[in-house]
């Protein structure tokens, strides 16, 4: 039996992606590794491993403590990731900015969940073989899909009216693209658009005040229901034909994920870091001109939303929860061994 100790505190900020990264694999290990794994949340007792999922400064003073056992860190973000995100004083970001690949830098062993962050951790003296990728994964159980009568029973029952419907999630903020996704409600009247998510670092959330104004008073065909609890957060994807994340910046967002397993359409902004991951799942634009054509011909050719759907769903296999149970399990294996 392994025993591994998580140290996070990323569910007492709702709406967040780490939040949900976190959920999942307890989730996970709760559920398919309890034969192999003796899982503690938070508690400072030996343990075979450490695994930290969040930066805070108690958990970077107890990796100086005996008894860690093996160190793994989840790279949930990078200095250059947060731009967009957080509005912070010079100061005050270069030392977050220094701290957090300091934190990194005392980890036995990281954790991405893209590729393409490993030459990225490598420039900052990171050596690649303390670097291993494991991407993320949702619950087909919690994130499964609807047919056409339920996503006209969801409309109705949230009181959305029964026409093709675009879905945003993630933090409100200028990162995610939102400005973008409320340009594209104001060229398409006649759909309608919801973004799920909402302030989660409130007044330091980059773009707050104008972001805030357009929240407070959007289009009336654009809807901000705010921050939704994941059991009922599968509704919006399944009222949705067509999810839409137009982020400038990602390393694997759960919402895509969350998409895929509802098997709704997927359109993204054309970055480099999902060519690694997704290539092929999703359709790509480089800006809002071309999303604004990509929905406009999606709307109107139901073969080709199909067709999209269908590449949702291969991922949503790929992506499954049965196969990155195995991923994570051997990891642990290996990692305890080297501890």
């Amino acid at each position: 039996m392994i025993k591994i100790t998580m140290f996070s505190a990323a569910d007492s900020v709702k709406g967040q992606g780490v939040g949900s990264v976190y959920t999942e694999l307890v989730r996970l290990l709760q559920t398919r590794g309890s034969d192999q794994i003796s899982l503690k949340i938070n508690k400072y007792g030996r343990s075979d491993i450490s695994h930290y999922h969040t930066v805070n400064f108690p958990f970077y003073l107890s990796t100086f403590m005996p008894g860690r056992g093996r160190k793994i860190g989840f790279v949930h973000f990078l200095p250059e990731t947060l731009e967009g995100s957080l509005k912070l004083p010079k100061i005050a970001k270069a030392v977050f900015y220094r701290y957090v690949i300091a934190f990194y830098k005392r980890m036995d062993q990281l954790v991405v969940v893209n590729p393409s962050f490993i030459p990225k951790l490598e420039a900052y003296g990171i050596s690649k073989d303390k670097v291993t990728y494991i991407p993320n994964f949702v619950s087909a159980e919690t994130f499964h899909p609807a047919d056409d009568s339920q996503k006209r029973a969801l409309r109705k029952q949230y009181q959305y009216p029964d026409k093709f419907t675009v879905l945003g999630s993630g933090q409100v903020q200028v990162r995610k693209g939102v400005f973008d996704f409320i340009e594209l409600a104001k060229r398409h009247p006649e759909m309608q658009f919801i973004w799920t998510g909402g302030f989660s670092f409130g007044r330091i959330t980059d773009g707050y005040e104008k972001l805030k104004r357009v929240v407070d008073a959007p289009p009336a065909n654009l809807s901000f229901p705010g921050i939704i609890d994941r059991d009922k957060l599968v509704d919006y994807y399944n009222m949705a034909d067509l999810f839409l994340l137009p982020s400038y910046n990602e390393l694997f967002p759960m919402s895509v994920l969350e998409a895929f397993s509802t098997h709704t359409p997927v359109l993204l902004r054309d970055l480099d870091l999902y060519h690694a991951i997704i290539k092929g799942d999703y359709a790509a634009a480089k800006d809002v001109d071309e999303m604004d054509q990509i929905i406009s011909d999606l709307s109107s050719d139901i073969s080709a939303l199909l067709a999209l759907q269908e590449r949702a769903k291969q991922a949503a296999d790929y992506y499954s929860e049965e196969r990155l149970a195995k991923i994570w399990l051997q990891f642990y294996t290996e990692q305890a061994k080297r501890g």
